[in-house]
């Protein structure tokens, strides 16, 4: 068990490093080139820039915590420990750098076992720091945040990400797109996963759902709704969000009307 004193500073200075490798992408994206673009698969796309940032903060984190292993995207460093591990997307949101939409993001988790006890967002354009440490409460820039209050679907604003491969469930997810779109104020798709849990946290909108992640997509974020007040699951309404794939996050208020509909559109 680690104490509250040593995650607080490692907190500290998650959000320094955060901050630091979110000013080096703000500045490789004034000169970027389309043609240093690299597939990793289907509609997975990958640069130097996300490479280099994942190496900058791997590099840190290792001075900081060198105990801890290491669950990254990119592949910097892969060995796992048994207690502590980093979760790291060093650019959540690469498609949207790539072609300079304004939303990306550095997400930074700390896993304690299968439990994430530190989390941070950084979004790059908008300079938010979101975070938050197990029992401690969510933040952005240093000012408290809560999930919304909308108590129903109706009254409710929801954010998704769009499947880019792996389409087998396509079905299944246009038809709770109509379903949502028929049931609330509107649906948005804004292109990282890390930023539409921090917005669920504050409050921004009320309920988040998307399929085919990784653990780096969603474990920063899914603390900081848990701290801020809302409830985070798999589909099936467990625990499984980490490494299950798929997850629901909201206001807490709209998750059991939310997730009763989509039980019944993925059954």
């Amino acid at each position: 068990m680690i104490s509250n004193e040593k995650l607080g500073l490692f907190l500290e200075k998650t959000q320094e490093i955060a901050k630091e490798v979110g000013s080096f992408i703000r500045k490789e994206r004034q000169g970027f080139n389309l043609k240093t673009v690299e597939h990793k698969g289907f509609n997975d796309l990958v640069s130097y820039v996300d490479k280099e940032a994942e190496k900058q903060i791997v590099d840190r984190l290792s001075v900081i915590f060198p105990e801890a292993g290491f669950i990254t995207e990119e592949g910097t460093n892969t060995t796992r420990q048994e207690q502590f591990n980093w979760v790291i997307d060093p650019l959540d949101g690469t498609t949207n750098f790539i072609h300079g939409l304004p939303v990306y993001s550095v997400s930074i988790a700390l896993m304690e076992y299968e439990e994430v006890v530190l989390g941070v967002v950084y979004e790059v354009n908008r300079h938010e720091c979101f975070y938050a440490m197990k029992g401690g409460g969510a933040f952005c820039n240093d000012t408290p945040i809560r999930a919304s209050q909308a108590e129903t679907l109706a009254a409710s604003l929801i954010a998704t990400g769009f499947p880019y491969y792996n389409f087998e469930q396509i079905d299944k997810y246009l038809e709770a797109l109509k379903f949502l779109m028929r049931s609330t104020h509107g649906l948005r798709r804004l292109g990282s996963a890390a930023v539409d849990l921090c917005y669920v946290a504050s409050g921004r909108i009320e309920g988040y759902f998307e399929y085919n992640l990784n653990s780096y997509d969603v474990a920063a974020g899914a603390l900081i709704v848990q701290e801020a007040g809302g409830t985070v699951t798999d589909f099936a309404g467990g625990g499984d969000y980490i490494f299950g794939r798929n997850i629901v996050a909201t206001n807490s208020h709209i998750h059991v009307e939310f997730l009763t509909e989509l039980i019944r559109i993925w059954s």
